[in-house]
């Protein structure tokens, strides 16, 4: 339909004793009341009862004549979609307040309740504390619909210029997360953050620092020279041998250990991936445990803190003694994983075999469960071939 209304037509309209209706044609029109205000409405029939529904446009003048039409069109389109323009309207209005009260910090800890069930409680405590201290002293009751990529990337500015491109890159990731999971409950519409993670250069995907072969037997020398506690030299040891993560090992407790058997059983809740992971113990392990076992401290844990028997070692100790021992920089407590993965992988021992004493994901799940039985036996040889290596080295 032709549109009937000019600009001119609109302001000369004169109020009446009653409000009266000037047509533009398509279902929009002009209400002029008697207090003189003039607003748009439109007209159409609601896409399932067919009823003939009006909702408002806005003010003359405020909302000029062409803007009205556009808005008009855009109702027209919602409606031949089958939609009710209300209704909608109604639905964005209360996604609005909703995601305004839905500020960063609430939201996150939402995500972090559900992402619990798949993590360790370590690894949700350090998401959380990363937050903490990098996020919401400056974002955290920021309402999630306002967040911008400009605004956290100039947040997280500061962490990347002093170096720490790995907590950048994981926090980039964490609050991806968080936004996903705001677009997936109805909080937000699309991920604003979603190539955050491109301002800033990539960390160095250099293995943590480590030792080589050769260099090996100095480091056992000084091991045993180091002016330490016994229980962190046996500490070390043990991690060395075993292949386990530094927290992996200062959490060990006796109940995992199987002297019958000779194995350590880490449960799922401390395994970074959340399932079982059986290591086969040598016999110079047997004997240290053993050793440790000795003198009955009253702690369930095999490396109980000095001071408090009822907790276990920092998971820092290690790298604090290796430190010590004059290895910054060259040596972390981590890199003695990787010291034993370059080993075992030149003497040829089976990838798998070695991938599976790491407890390094395979994305098979079945394979994964079917080769963490398959291969203990494999992996019994292979740890006390490793035992023997290092007992050598000395």
């Amino acid at each position: 339909m032709k549109n009937l209304l000019t600009a001119t037509e609109i302001k000369n309209a004169k109020p009446r004793e009653k409000e009266f209706l000037i047509s533009d044609g398509d279902g929009l029109y002009l209400i002029v009341r008697p207090s003189g205000t003039k607003n748009f409405s439109f007209k159409y029939s609601h896409p399932d009862s067919a009823k003939r529904m009006t909702i408002s446009v806005g003010e003359f003048p405020v909302i000029s004549l062409a803007e009205a039409r556009e808005i008009a069109l855009n109702y027209r389109n919602i409606v031949t979609k089958g939609i009710d323009p209300i209704a909608e309207r109604e639905k964005a209005r209360h996604q609005k307040l909703v995601s305004k009260s839905a500020v960063l910090e609430k939201v996150a800890l939402e995500w972090l309740q559900i992402k619990k069930s798949r993590i360790t409680k370590n690894y949700a405590d350090d998401i959380w504390r990363s937050l903490e201290n990098h996020v919401f002293p400056v974002m955290g009751q920021v309402s999630i619909s306002e967040i911008t990529a400009p605004e956290t990337i100039h947040v997280l500015r500061p962490l990347h210029q002093s170096g720490s491109l790995e907590t950048v890159k994981r926090i980039c990731q964490r609050l991806n997360e968080i936004m996903v999971f705001a677009v997936n409950t109805g909080l937000i519409e699309h991920n604003k953050l979603a190539g955050i993670k491109s301002a800033f250069p990539l960390p160095d995907t250099q293995s943590f620092p480590s030792i080589t072969r050769q260099q090996l037997p100095e480091f056992l020398q000084r091991l045993k020279r180091a002016n330490i506690y016994s229980l962190t030299r046996c500490l070390i040891e043990f991690q060395l041998h075993t292949m386990a993560r530094p927290n992996e090992a200062a959490r060990a407790e006796w109940k995992e250990i199987d002297f019958e058997k000779q194995i350590w059983t880490i449960p799922e809740e401390k395994m970074k991936m959340k399932r079982d992971h059986v290591i086969p113990l040598s016999r110079q392990m047997i004997e240290l445990l053993t050793y440790l076992k000795s003198f009955e401290v009253n702690s369930s844990y095999v490396f109980p803190a000095i001071r408090d028997k009822k907790m276990h070692l920092n998971s820092q100790t290690a790298n604090m003694a290796i430190k010590r021992m004059g290895y910054e920089g060259q040596l972390v407590a981590h890199g003695l994983r990787s010291l034993a993965s370059t080993i075992l992988n030149e003497q040829e021992f089976n990838r798998d075999w070695i991938e599976a004493a790491l407890a390094h994901t395979d994305s098979n799940q079945i394979r994964a469960i079917y080769n963490r039985a398959h291969y203990l036996d494999q992996r019994r040889e292979m740890m006390q071939w490793w035992s023997d290596f290092i007992t050598c080295s000395y």
